[in-house]
């Protein structure tokens, strides 16, 4: 039985285009250079920060990431950034009786951004409200206190194997691996991958099905 399902934030309910867009926009390079180099650093199976640091060799992100807020071109989310499928699967997993929660990694300010949505969740909540991230360990034992479910009756769903599917596995964790953004086409049928995750999803509307024929 699935109690509760948590999912992922970026490439998972929301697009990631406007935050590369708006950090190549910040650091004044075409933003089709900072998305392939985003890519390039996916394959390599590095931290997607490093795209920056390629742009911007020895750049501070924290720091560029506070002036950035200070000048006013900080982070912004909008129903816009919310995949098509995000509402109406959120809604329908609760009139199952599904506990829902969104935890990422992510920052404080994206996560009040998140709740400002009004998303049918019961929770919203980042590595930055939490002060640790994935994939340690920590984190997800906080994913289970939200979940307020046992690790064989929570789902995390995610796009990044290292990030998400890995990490959520040893927790204890059911997961769940979208072919979403370019972590999750990337490592779709990656023979590791397949052989952690639970289900494999190319939508969140599969995930009602799922939880309707479980007994």
């Amino acid at each position: 039985m699935i109690e509760t399902i948590v999912f992922d934030v970026g490439e998972t309910i929301t697009r990631d285009d406007r935050y590369w867009a708006s950090w190549a926009d910040w650091l004044d390079v075409p933003r089709h250079t900072v998305s392939a180099l985003v890519g390039a650093v996916v394959a390599r199976g590095q931290d997607n920060a490093e795209a920056l640091r390629l742009v911007r060799p020895g750049i501070d992100v924290a720091a560029e990431y506070r002036a950035r807020e200070t000048a006013g071109r900080g982070e912004y989310l909008d129903e816009s950034d919310l995949y098509d499928d995000v509402r109406p699967a959120l809604s329908a997993l609760r009139e199952l009786g599904v506990r829902v929660v969104v935890a990422g990694n992510q920052t404080s300010r994206a996560g009040e951004l998140l709740r400002d949505l009004d998303l049918p969740v019961d929770l919203v909540v980042t590595s930055g409200d939490w002060g640790v991230a994935k994939p340690q360990p920590e984190f997800f034992e906080r994913v289970l206190e939200a979940a307020q479910a046992a690790p064989d009756r929570t789902v995390y769903v995610g796009d990044h194997p290292a990030n998400d599917i890995f990490p959520a596995k040893w927790a204890g964790l059911r997961v769940a691996h979208i072919r979403r953004g370019p972590w999750g086409h990337l490592w779709a049928d990656d023979a590791e991958v397949v052989a952690a995750a639970d289900w494999r999803i190319d939508s969140l509307g599969q995930l009602v099905s799922i939880v309707a024929d479980r007994p």
